[in-house]
């Protein structure tokens, strides 16, 4: 089977990349930027085509005819951390899912389409409300589709997921106050078998709204904490900042594009994000790997040795006592 993978060069694209050839399938790498793909992708990808697709330009289902002409299904996996010239929230998140869902509809292309959980219709955070809009358009449509909503993708290689595990490195955890909801943080790994899975299957095989997550349920700080035990033997200090100046900051980060933090994942923080029912084991037939990475490598690179779940979260008081000792 031919499978164009949307967004292949980044963190979920590439490992659903990878395990959609590792099941011997042909992979077609849909990327702003084929130049430039080459170094993001590890190298049992580097022999994929590699198909230059502008997302905010493809808003209408018949511009993506040629891009879908000999393909059996695709993988959207793209998505826009924050908005630059015309690649803006509502084209890439909204408009282009609508016209390409469309577009599988008339040809009888397979459409699985990566979301992500905690969207409400009440959010005013423009990220949060394209992605929102993007899942509603697709379920309007007679599309052979399916929408997929993990919670936190936990890796090594990942540019969100490599500034988590260099913070959690640091002695002392700064996270906002109000960063109360849980997760259930997934192995990119994981995830991209599933949707490999997704690939072969029809939609009516399954559910339509497919959410996935590991066995871990926890907060940003219990994360922290289990990341920092891959490394280190003593658990760090936690230094919880006033809501307030967390969002100050994230609004400083979006504007400067700076980070991961941005005012979308604030707002995620507040919230659980945990799977109503998680198909995870039901797609791929095995137990979630554990928090901070199974024996299995990342793409292209080592990963650390598994992380212990996330634990209980201590108090500040119950920290200083055992750096004490």
């Amino acid at each position: 089977m031919r499978v164009l993978v949307l967004g292949g060069t980044g963190f979920a694209g590439r490992h659903a990349a990878a395990a959609l050839r590792s099941r011997g399938h042909t992979v077609i790498i849909g990327t702003r930027n084929p130049k430039r793909a080459l170094a993001k992708l590890p190298a049992t990808l580097r022999d994929c085509d590699l198909r230059e697709i502008h997302l905010e330009s493809l808003t209408t289902r018949y511009v993506w005819r040629p891009v879908l002409r000999d393909v059996s299904a695709v993988v959207n996996a793209a998505s826009l951390l924050r908005e630059h010239g015309s690649e803006t929230y509502d084209r890439v998140h909204h408009m282009a899912p609508a016209a390409l869902a469309l577009a599988c509809e008339r040809m009888g292309v397979r459409l699985v389409h990566l979301s992500l959980l905690g969207l409400r219709p009440e959010s005013r955070n423009r990220f949060l409300r394209s992605k929102l809009l993007g899942e509603r358009v697709i379920t309007e449509t007679r599309a052979d589709y399916s929408l997929v909503r993990p919670s936190l993708l936990d890796g090594a290689d990942g540019c969100a997921a490599a500034w988590l595990r260099r913070v959690a490195a640091w002695p002392v955890h700064i996270f906002p106050s109000d960063a109360k909801g849980r997760m259930a943080p997934l192995d990119v790994r994981d995830l991209a078998d599933a949707l490999a899975k997704l690939c072969e299957m029809p939609g009516y095989a399954m559910p339509r709204e497919i959410e996935l997550g590991g066995s871990a349920r926890c907060t940003l700080a219990d994360y922290l904490d289990s990341l920092r035990a891959l490394r280190a033997d003593r658990p760090a200090l936690q230094l919880a900042l006033p809501g307030p100046l967390v969002r100050i900051a994230a609004g400083l980060c979006d504007l400067l594009h700076l980070s991961p933090l941005s005012g979308s994942v604030l707002e995620l923080l507040r919230r659980d994000n945990l799977p109503h029912e998680n198909m995870l084991q039901a797609l791929i037939g095995r137990a979630p790997a554990p928090v901070g990475g199974g024996a299995r490598a990342p793409v292209g690179r080592n990963l650390p040795a598994p992380s212990p779940v996330c634990a209980p979260e201590l108090t500040f008081v119950g920290r200083i006592r055992e750096l004490l000792h």
